[in-house]
């Protein structure tokens, strides 16, 4: 691809989480996030665009400059800030300011020069300011989630939830933001109704464009091409869901509608991907639900929790599943979905989950009420009932996915998006 005369550098932040070049997926904190910020960075480099991306560096183990495995024109920076150890993104902000000044010293030093810089979620996006306005260069930011519309979703006393989720700093920090960056992306047009409604902010200078999906790695199996093998043992027929494991995802809505399926289906199983090494007290808590419902159902030999999965490691849990489920009672976007799409694998997606309004239900998947345990299970059993409908709805998903999400398109949307603000 040919490099746009205007953008030969941009500096991209995600300065929480375990961000690295092959991240380790399922940690805290460590998700779709990271991986669009690399497929982003990968694909904007085929555009001769030389992308670094920086993030807090916490683990001494850990090279300062680490390029991304076959793309040397893309690079993770990190930076230190506070103490040596992870610290959650909830808390995050108190290490921040240390974290912009030393970054201004370290791309003085290097003697980088950026075009632009580009924020990623809250805390990115309160250092991509201070940074931007050190070189004055213009600021970008991706919000990813929304602090306000999590807490309407999530619900449950107020003083508890900020608490846990430090919802009033976040959320007067992403106003801050909103009002300050030169441009914006949003991941859903749901996002951008959520910031009129709950910031009360139209965005002017804020464009549309969806996450993208690796659409050569997320594929159906070639003519006569053996699938890779798995590290455990998958039942013959099964259902697949992979998420953090956190209350957010709703794997309590999905339970329920599971055991209803079983009446009709038998044999079919629930595997359940995702988890951290060292969950935190929510993980703990969520699992423990999970666990409780299994035995009080007696359905512990039908749901497998098979934990973290790495992320190239996923395409064979999707494509030899009868179908995907995205169950989430709050997600931004819902990258797994596409995934599973790309793969060629009939989807059940949350009716809460922002990929939603880009898919039409019926014909590329089926949308679903998490929260209506009888629709829930109905709309399962519709696709285990008819095959026809579930191979309708894979070849459909697949060839939405391959026209509107590759990251090559979503990278060229980018540098238009980019090129048209930066002519302002």
């Amino acid at each position: 691809m040919q490099s746009h005369k205007k953008i030969k550098s941009i500096c991209m932040l995600s300065t929480h989480g375990y961000f690295d070049p092959t991240p380790e997926l399922g940690k805290t904190d460590t998700g779709g996030q990271v991986l669009y910020v690399l497929h982003l960075a990968r694909a904007l480099s085929d555009f001769g665009i030389k992308v670094d991306i920086y993030t807090r560096w916490f683990d001494r183990s850990r090279k300062q400059i680490d390029p991304l495995p076959g793309c040397p024109d893309a690079r993770v920076i990190r930076i230190p800030a506070g103490d040596w150890k992870f610290i959650p993104k909830e808390f995050i902000y108190d290490v921040l300011p240390e974290l912009s000044e030393n970054m201004i010293d370290f791309i003085r030093k290097q003697n980088l020069e950026y075009d632009l810089f580009h924020g990623h979620y809250v805390d990115a996006g309160i250092v991509t300011l201070d940074v931007a306005k050190a070189f004055s260069k213009p600021s970008f930011f991706t919000a990813h989630s929304l602090g306000a519309w999590k807490k309407q979703r999530i619900g449950g006393n107020q003083e508890e939830m900020d608490r846990i989720f430090n919802f009033s700093h976040r959320i007067a920090e992403e106003m801050r933001i909103f009002k300050s960056v030169d441009g914006q992306t949003v991941t859903s047009r749901e996002e951008e109704k959520k910031i009129e409604e709950l910031y009360h902010l139209h965005l002017p200078r804020a464009d549309f464009i969806p996450p993208g999906v690796d659409v050569h790695e997320f594929r159906p199996l070639k003519k006569g091409e053996e699938e890779k093998k798995t590290r455990i043992s998958l039942p013959d027929k099964y259902i697949f869901v992979v998420s953090r494991i956190s209350n957010v995802k709703g794997h309590d809505l999905l339970l329920p509608a599971f055991a209803r399926v079983l009446n009709e289906f038998p044999d079919i199983h629930l595997v359940i991907g995702g988890g951290a090494e060292n969950p935190d007290e929510e993980e703990r808590e969520v699992l423990s639900k999970i666990k409780r419902f299994l035995g009080k159902n007696q359905i512990d030999e039908k749901v497998h929790l098979v934990g973290g999965i790495p992320h190239d490691e996923l395409p064979p849990y999707f494509r030899q599943a009868e179908l995907f489920i995205l169950p989430a009672r709050y997600e931004p976007f819902g990258m797994t979905a596409l995934e599973a799409m790309a793969c060629q694998v009939p989807a059940v997606i949350s009716k809460f989950a922002g990929i939603q309004e880009n898919l039409t239900s019926g014909q590329d998947c089926l949308l679903v009420n998490p929260l209506d345990t009888e629709e829930y299970a109905e709309t399962i059993c519709s696709l285990l009932r008819d095959k026809r409908l579930a191979d309708k709805l894979a070849r459909k998903g697949y060839k939405t996915i391959h026209k509107e999400f590759s990251w090559e398109a979503i990278a060229k949307k980018f540098v238009e998006f980019y090129n048209r603000f930066l002519e302002t």
